[in-house]
Formats: C-alpha cells, sequence, structure tokens
C-alpha cells in the first residue's frame, strides 16, 4: 500500500466515524441505540448507512431500509421517537448545505421568471382542471363520509362548512 492510498484510506475511514457519531449522537436523543436491544433500536447491516444519512437526510435512511442496510422489529416506534424529537430539524446533511450554498449564489427568482413559472402552471386551461375537480371546480378536499362521488363529497364539504359556521338561507360568505 502506498502512503497515498493510506492516506485515503485513513481520510475515508476518519469520515466514516464523523458521520458515524453524528448520526448515532442524534439518535440518542431520540432513546435510539444502534444495534441495541429496545425493538425500536435500529439494527445496522451495512456500516456505510451513517456516511449515507449525513449525505441524503431522511431520504437516504429510507432508501438505505429498502436496500437492506438497516432493520427495526418496531420500525413504527422507531419513526415515532425520530419524529417524535424533531430531528430533521436539526439535522443538517451535506445536501442541505449545498443548497444553501446554491441558493445564495444562484437566485433563479426574478420578475421575468416569476411571469414564464407562473404563465407554465396557471395559463394551461380549464380541460385539466375539469378532469380532476368536481362541477364547480373547487380546488380542495372533501367530506367523504356518506358521499359516493367527488361532487356529493365536495357538496357535503359545504353544507358542513355552512353548518358550522351557522349560515342561513340568504347569508352571503366572501371566500
Amino acid at each position: 500500500m502506498t502512503a497515498t492510498s493510506t492516506s485515503i484510506s485513513l481520510d475515508n475511514n476518519f469520515r466514516h466515524h464523523r458521520a458515524k457519531d453524528k448520526v448515532v449522537e442524534f439518535w440518542k436523543l431520540a432513546g435510539i441505540i444502534p444495534n441495541g436491544s429496545q425493538p425500536f433500536d435500529i439494527q445496522i447491516h451495512n456500516n456505510q448507512l451513517y456516511s449515507r444519512v449525513v449525505a441524503e437526510g431522511s431520504l437516504g435512511l429510507g432508501e438505505a431500509y429498502m436496500d437492506g442496510w438497516w432493520s427495526c422489529e418496531k420500525l413504527d416506534e422507531f419513526i415515532y421517537r425520530l419524529v417524535g424529537t424533531r430531528l430533521h430539524y436539526r439535522f443538517k446533511t451535506f445536501n442541505d448545505y449545498l443548497a444553501v450554498i446554491e441558493a445564495n449564489i444562484i437566485n433563479r427568482q426574478s420578475k421575468s421568471r416569476a411571469y414564464q413559472v407562473g404563465k407554465q402552471h396557471y395559463d394551461i386551461g380549464n380541460n385539466l382542471y375539469r378532469c380532476m375537480l368536481d362541477k364547480n371546480m373547487i380546488y380542495s378536499c372533501g367530506y367523504w363520509k356518506e358521499a359516493a362521488d367527488l361532487n356529493a363529497a365536495q357538496q357535503a364539504k359545504l353544507d358542513l362548512v355552512c353548518k358550522k359556521l351557522m349560515l342561513e338561507p340568504g347569508m352571503r360568505v366572501l371566500d
């Protein structure tokens, strides 16, 4: 092994340990111990998981699960603990930092671009909306408790809203 390959190997090993330390520290805040004995503890099958989580965050964690890099007896409890401690707000990935740098260097927003984006998204006519909205073209959820179709769900929602607002016939509401 040459001095260069030794230094690269040591550098990779150092980065791996830093990634592992960072991820383990955050998991401990949620009461999760890698390879621990609790049913919500994560069982690591591929040690590259730590670097992947540092680079890709929760998406990397999820994809690593799909790739078999880790498992957990009580997956729901594991996720509940992670979400409950709001780690996704505290844990910043490499990609998060790149996005901040890119946003500060490349500002794609401008008046002409805003007009272009608006035109592409909103000036497309009503054909698309007729396919996916109810007959009144209401762009929100419906109330499906007793509804059999989208129109009935939208009407049920409007009736429920009117009841909650204690509206009576002849009254008007500015939407």
